[in-house]
């Protein structure tokens, strides 16, 4: 049997049960003894009546179900500006309307936020200096931003659908997912930091591959550098030529003088002195200089952290360390170079604390993945630590300006970092080395 719709379902209910009421009340009339014209036209009225009444329930029902169609149907096709009147939390048909009014509200602002979203993400896409390419599982592009286009050479219109072998981006898709990349393209340097993500779109898997240029990064870092290294080397050399030069100068018209004074033959000397310490100050500089590009690699061995720090602790004779100590550790690492490292460290704090009469503390904590070794001092504290890693910059009116700048090359050849900062509980600085035990 073919299904009614619901509409006529409704009204064939609606008639069935008022049947029995109107089946009687046509019997009572036919059989109260009214004229043959009254007893019709009354027929004709309650039957009117009746159907009349059946298709407005009808009507009734079946509008507000419609009502309800036509919302959810402009839900799914995603208008969300269609409300539906009426809508009242003090009925039930009212409060149906009303949560479906609500919920079109709350998918606008849902859409309104990811629209917002979605506009703020392709913005930074494009405004960002790394090539940002997606690939579906056929390793087809489907996105590409701004940096890619100028990778490539070519709008997203003509990338669009491409292979990964087709446009020289093949080896982006295998190997690790973050390595170095030597490889050349239409814009950019030769080298490359390729990192490779996986994620899903309407289901799908999709490769995420983000190249960075590192060849113009290494050149202006190499740069900056440079500039760096001229400056030092430049401030330091003038600083013993110009004194050179002015007694040189100054020697030349005592000797062109006719007739010398009787005393210049010490000032010869007294001239000679100043030009030898001037060389000798400046031959230092370099050879100091020079230590700092010959630092060799860390021969690595098993190092006892108790032991080490214990042992270097008993090197400073101008002042009492106290140790506290922290759990057994055992790292491997190159003694060698973390003695000297220490040494600096310790040496610092103890120059800092003899200046206020303080003390000096050293100790070890351990942590699953890391060994921080830390120098605490009593002393004045440090007035500028920006500059304490700049090579040949120093606070002391003896220092040479490379024992941190040695000390931090030491921690990074081990995997590490060193910091040095003002103590926030009391005056004084705390130096921290923190170094990787999973090599242990």
């Amino acid at each position: 049997m073919k299904p009614q719709p619901h509409e006529r379902k409704l009204f064939f209910v609606v008639i069935a049960a008022a049947l029995p009421a109107v089946v009687v009340a046509l019997w009572l009339l036919w059989e109260s003894g009214l004229p043959t014209r009254a007893q019709w036209t009354l027929t004709v009225v309650i039957l009117l009546w009746w159907l009349g009444f059946a298709g407005g329930a009808k009507v009734q029902v079946a509008r507000p179900l419609q009502t309800l169609s036509n919302l959810l149907a402009a839900l799914r096709e995603g208008d969300f500006s269609i409300r539906a009147r009426g809508a009242s939390p003090d009925d039930t048909l009212g409060l149906t309307l009303f949560e479906v009014n609500q919920l079109g509200e709350t998918l606008r602002t849902q859409r309104l936020g990811a629209v917002e979203a979605t506009a703020l993400l392709r913005a930074v896409m494009d405004e960002i200096d790394v090539a940002v390419f997606a690939f579906d599982e056929t390793e087809r592009i489907r996105l590409v931003n701004r940096a890619g286009e100028r990778l490539l050479g070519r709008q997203a219109e003509g990338l669009m659908g491409r292979t990964a072998s087709a446009v020289g981006l093949e080896e982006c898709l295998h190997g690790p997912s973050h390595r170095v990349l030597e490889a050349s393209f239409f814009g950019g340097g030769s080298r490359w930091e390729l990192r490779r993500g996986e994620l899903r779109q309407e289901g799908r898997p999709h490769h995420l591959v983000v190249l960075s240029d590192l060849s113009r990064t290494l050149r202006e870092e190499e740069r900056q550098a440079w500039k760096r290294l001229v400056r030092v080397l430049g401030h330091e050399i003038n600083n013993s030529l110009g004194p050179i030069r002015s007694t040189a100068e100054s020697l030349g018209n005592l000797l062109a003088r006719d007739p010398r004074p009787g005393d210049w033959e010490q000032d010869v000397e007294r001239g000679l002195d100043v030009i030898g310490g001037r060389a000798e100050a400046l031959i230092r500089f370099m050879q100091s200089y020079a230590r700092l590009a010959r630092l060799p690699a860390p021969q690595r061995e098993s190092l006892d952290v108790g032991t080490w720090i214990r042992r270097v602790a008993r090197l400073e004779t101008r002042l009492g360390i106290d140790l506290v100590e922290g759990e057994a550790t055992t790292i491997s690492a190159d003694g060698d170079q973390l003695d000297q490292l220490l040494i600096n460290l310790i040496g610092n704090g103890v120059d800092a604390a003899l200046a206020t009469g303080g003390g000096v503390r050293v100790g070890w904590e351990r942590t699953e993945r890391q060994l921080e070794v830390w120098v605490e001092d009593d002393g004045p504290g440090l007035a500028d630590t920006a500059n304490l890693f700049v090579p040949f910059f120093t606070t002391k009116p003896s220092g040479s300006g490379i024992g941190l700048v040695l000390s931090r090359q030491i921690a990074e050849a081990h995997g590490g970092m060193l910091t040095v900062a003002n103590r926030r509980d009391a005056d004084g600085c705390v130096a921290r080395l923190r170094l990787p035990v999973t090599n242990a």
